[in-house]
């Protein structure tokens, strides 16, 4: 028997009871009373796990929270408002941000990294293989968001003279165009006080793939955390996620920084074809003066 078809209406009423349902089945929202509910409070997110949160207030103490289900995406790094309950608190607003760093998943839909970022820490080793095209689009998303970029080559003990000449070519590459390039060992301790100073008084992320030492870099600059370091697969040589979410640390000599997990995508099908152009900066002024109307400059 060939299934009835549905009217706009009944199509439009089915939807909403499915979206009222999804609502009610989020945790936070059994938290609709807020008579039990303290006085609000600001506060920052400092680690994001789904459905809740930790949040940091007053003397860097910490509480976990609930997000209200009518909240938009709240990521790390988001200065929030906030209300204290019995067993746990509940986040009920976010603040305007300075900046949002977002990438594709693997539907396209756009996924929320980390707020309120100054510098992108573009985090790359010989082990895994590091690529330039996945450099260019953490640059040109940093580019398109007003963040500044900096490139680290991490695991520099690996250097070797098998890929010495390609190192030194992203060194003396991106070094010309104005972006700053260090290279560091996290496991030996080099270029750590290069580091450091870039780090200070300013809110960084560190990017790159699973398994470029990214969580052994924060661990060698705070060794009382206790951060999960993992090894590379023997198989493929390419990273292990050992980073589940994305956490914001603090360092003793001022700055802050937050650790997100690896990906080995990063796509841009998100940006339009101008703001691609604009995130290469080398084309910037060479892209209005293409003799060729239709050029795409691919």
């Amino acid at each position: 028997m060939a299934k009835r078809k549905l009217t706009q209406n009944q199509s439009r009423r089915i939807k909403q009871k499915q979206h009222d349902s999804n609502t009610q089945a989020t945790p936070s929202t059994a938290l609709e009373d807020d008579s039990h509910l303290g006085a609000e409070q600001a506060g920052r997110v400092v680690a994001h796990y789904g459905t809740q949160v930790d949040i940091e207030y007053g003397d860097q103490q910490t509480r976990r929270c609930f997000l209200r289900a009518n909240l938009d995406s709240v990521v790390t790094g988001d200065h929030i408002i906030w209300r204290d309950g019995d067993d746990m608190g509940v986040v009920v607003s976010c603040q305007p941000r300075s900046s949002l760093l977002s990438r594709p998943d693997s539907y396209g839909k756009l996924k929320p990294i980390a707020a309120n970022v100054d510098q992108i820490i573009v985090t790359v080793a010989p082990r895994p293989e590091c690529f330039t095209g996945l450099i260019d689009r953490y640059l040109v998303v940093a580019e398109a968001n007003n963040i500044q970029a900096v490139i680290l080559i991490n695991k520099s003990e690996l250097i070797d003279d098998e890929n010495a000449d390609f190192f030194a070519d992203i060194h003396t590459r991106y070094s010309k165009l104005g972006y700053t390039v260090l290279s560091i060992s996290a496991k030996q301790g080099l270029g750590i006080d290069a580091l450091n100073a870039q780090l200070r008084n300013v809110t960084s992320i560190l990017v790159g793939q699973s398994g470029v030492g990214k969580s052994s870099i924060i661990k060698h600059l705070m060794p009382e955390q206790d951060i999960q370091i993992g090894d590379l697969s023997d198989a493929k040589q390419k990273g292990r996620h050992t980073t589940t979410h994305s956490q914001l640390f603090h360092f003793r000599d001022g700055g802050e920084c937050i650790d997100s997990p690896g990906i080995r995508e990063f796509g841009l099908w998100h940006l339009d074809a101008s703001a691609v152009t604009a995130g290469f900066i080398e084309l910037r002024e060479l892209a209005g003066q293409c003799k060729f109307r239709d050029c795409t400059h691919q």
